[in-house]
């Protein structure tokens, strides 16, 4: 099964503890409601005099100018007293005002005042001046508080009122938007506040505001399960190019949905006559799927207890027939089918009658008239990876528009047709799947919010494309650095381990999107990496550990933003050779040397040919560099390590930071 589907799922699951998702309408710019959780809807706070983002306890960003902005009439001239300083400007057309103060140091608490001449008044107290850090990702960044290790005893720690929490919930939007979609709120930490707030941002600005010494003010603007082209403005997906057309389909789809849902129908078709043999002959009601094998849907087959659909990795089809009345036939129907994991082709006699590709969208298909008939009927579902539908048979329905249900239930006919290795193509508008619609939804509302620096925990989603990882990651941090400042800080979580442990050395998406992780952070200037492949588990992509997560992070800010002396870097290879039978590998990084936790040796390192044939070899550690035992490998040509979806490795630095998995070729062996 697809691990990025897997990680998809994983965060379906793992924010139903914290949130039940209520997908809106994606047309902009209309207010809707965008997140449910715990039953508490949470609409946009209504446009003001000053913008959504200065409110009670925020916090400003010091040493860089301070712009204050908002909206009034058209025309109407706005004064602002700040600090004990004063500036005004005109609203334009649109309504949009803004001034700018001058950098700061340090300080408050203060008091935004605001008066138009429209007649609106506002004021904002309790403003301070300090250090601002955004935090974005998918469900490992937005796992709340509450949900991680020891959190009773964390939450009652949770008492400081220099560290200020804003909140971002969700919302996505195909086109962009100035202002949020759903509600975004400061709020002093307190246990009340912090409990449902990033536990991995909340951890990070508890280790860092005292060494700061100033208020920090924390944004956590994350969605389980994005993938990283959500994050990404239009603008620069279309200057790197190979998402125009998918960009064309979102603009499509925020004026005419209908239009876009047909156009991207097609693409999906595409793709799975591209992967799948027998999408014609599965789909064709004719077809005799006797042979095939059969079985109740109770949900996720997963649960099934069949053990080729817990490890097949591809296309696997369910077809049922439904015997209908006259009556039946002839009156308009809808086919609901609820989350179907992850992408679905759905035939219904043939005709194609929908697709989607999201675990969280229900699956209500319109079937035209003429489609159904009197007698037997054939439905034909092709499912790409995950972990198929999320609703028992007895759920899904067949339903008429004069209010008869027909039920699905009893026994559906499967079959795993098609391997596949992932690619598919989501759907450009939706949600945490599409192009821009995070960036356009709760990026680019930010507007002129001045950034200290960023941490991003995100890639499970998008571990089936490395590659292409490689090139938007580089991306969005160029983007996002147009936005907030050319040198903000970046700092990127690598992602943990997950997933089933293997005898021997294997290929791994996982692993592979980990190097492209260490790489970007090696050669893209002012960027750091947290080192987390010792915190996760084969069966948990979401570990609870995020207190560690969070003071990883936090050394990389201390070093380097808030000049410590302190170790704050796993060990990394500088240098790989090879001399006779040992190849050594020397770290940087390694603090007061290297060591091997647990035993006398360490382990993880494979040596690979120039085919990517592999075998593992200890490695003995001596001072910052290991050795290998090379005699088996003479035709070695680079050395992996810690190169699996749940590796097994115990190198670490003399502080206890676990060494940075890697790929890296051997240099070539001196001539004398």
């Amino acid at each position: 099964m697809d691990k990025s589907a897997l990680a998809v799922l994983g965060a379906a699951f793992m924010l139903s503890a914290c949130s039940s998702i209520s997908i809106p309408p994606l047309m902009s710019p209309s207010p809707v409601v965008a997140v449910v959780k715990d039953k508490d809807v949470f609409p946009p706070r209504p446009l003001t005099l000053l913008y959504t983002t200065f409110q009670d306890h925020a916090v400003l960003q010091r040493d860089k100018p301070v712009p204050i902005w908002g909206k009034t009439a058209p025309g109407a001239t706005v004064a602002v007293t700040f600090a004990g300083e004063k500036a005004s400007a005109t609203a334009d057309e649109a309504g949009r005002w803004e001034v700018r103060f001058a950098a700061m140091k340090a300080g408050g608490p203060y008091t935004i005042a605001a008066t138009s001449t429209a007649g609106e008044t506002q004021t904002v107290k309790d403003i301070m001046i300090g250090d601002v850090y955004l935090c974005s990702g998918q469900s490992n960044m937005e796992m709340p508080l509450r949900l991680a290790t020891n959190y009773d005893s964390e939450l009652r720690a949770a008492q400081n009122p220099k560290l200020r929490l804003f909140h971002v919930q969700r919302f996505s939007s195909p086109m962009p938007r100035e202002s949020f979609g759903a509600d975004a709120s400061w709020a002093v930490t307190t246990p009340e506040t912090a409990k449902d707030f990033s536990a991995v941002c909340y951890y990070f600005g508890a280790n860092i505001q005292p060494v700061a010494g100033v208020a920090v003010g924390l944004i956590e603007d994350a969605w389980g399960g994005a993938a990283i082209q959500a994050w990404i403005s239009n603008d620069k997906l279309k200057e790197i190019g190979g998402y125009e057309e998918r960009l064309e389909i979102a603009k499509t789809y925020a004026k005419d949905p209908k239009a876009a849902e047909e156009k991207w129908r097609d693409i999906a078709r595409a793709w799975f006559d591209a992967h799948d043999p027998n999408v014609k002959a599965y789909s064709d009601p004719g077809f005799d799927d006797s042979g095939w094998a059969s079985h109740d849907v109770t949900g996720t087959w997963r649960l099934w207890n069949v053990p080729e659909l817990k490890t097949f990795n591809g296309i696997t089809w369910l077809r049922k027939t439904i015997t209908l009345t006259e009556a039946e036939a002839q009156a308009a129907a809808t086919l609901s089918l609820g989350p179907i994991d992850s992408e679905d082709l759905t035939f219904v006699n043939g005709s194609l009658v929908g697709a989607a590709h999201a675990y969280d969208k229900n699956r209500n298909y319109k079937i035209e008239p003429g489609v159904l008939h009197a007698g037997q009927n054939n439905i034909a579902i092709a499912i790409q990876a995950g972990a198929g539908p999320a609703w028992p048979g007895e759920k899904m329905s067949l339903k008429t528009n004069d209010g008869k249900s027909i039920a699905l239930n009893g026994p559906w006919h499967w079959k795993a047709s098609a391997k596949t290795s992932g690619g598919e193509p989501w759907m450009p508008w939706y949600n945490q799947f599409g192009v821009s619609t995070l960036y356009n939804g709760m990026i680019l509302p930010l507007g002129s919010t001045q950034i200290r620096g960023t941490l991003w925990y995100q890639g499970e989603t998008d571990a089936g494309q490395p590659k292409e990882y490689d090139r938007l990651l580089r991306a969005m941090i160029a983007d996002w650095r147009v936005r907030f400042g050319a040198e903000m800080p970046f700092y990127i979580v690598q992602l943990t381990s997950f997933g089933p442990a293997t005898a021997k050395p294997e290929a791994s998406n996982w692993a592979a999107l980990r190097e492209v992780q260490r790489r970007v952070v090696d050669t893209v200037p002012n960027t750091g990496l947290a080192v987390t492949i010792d915190l996760g588990s084969p069966d948990v992509i979401h570990p609870a550990a995020k207190q560690e997560v969070g003071r990883r992070l936090s050394l990389l800010a201390r070093k380097f933003i808030y000049g410590q002396d302190i170790v704050a870097q796993s060990p990394e290879p500088s240098s790989i050779s090879r001399k006779g039978k040992t190849v050594t590998i020397t770290f940087d990084h390694a603090a007061k040397g290297l060591e091997a936790r647990e035993w006398d040796r360490a382990v993880g390192f494979s040596l690979c040919d120039a085919k990517s044939q592999c075998g593992f070899v200890d490695g003995f550690v001596t001072g910052n560099s290991v050795k290998l035992d090379a005699a088996k490998y003479p035709k070695a040509t680079s050395v992996r390590f810690c190169w699996a979806d749940s590796p097994l490795c115990n190198l670490v630095n003399s502080d206890g930071l676990p060494a940075v998995p890697f790929e890296m070729a051997i240099s070539p062996a001196k001539k004398h």
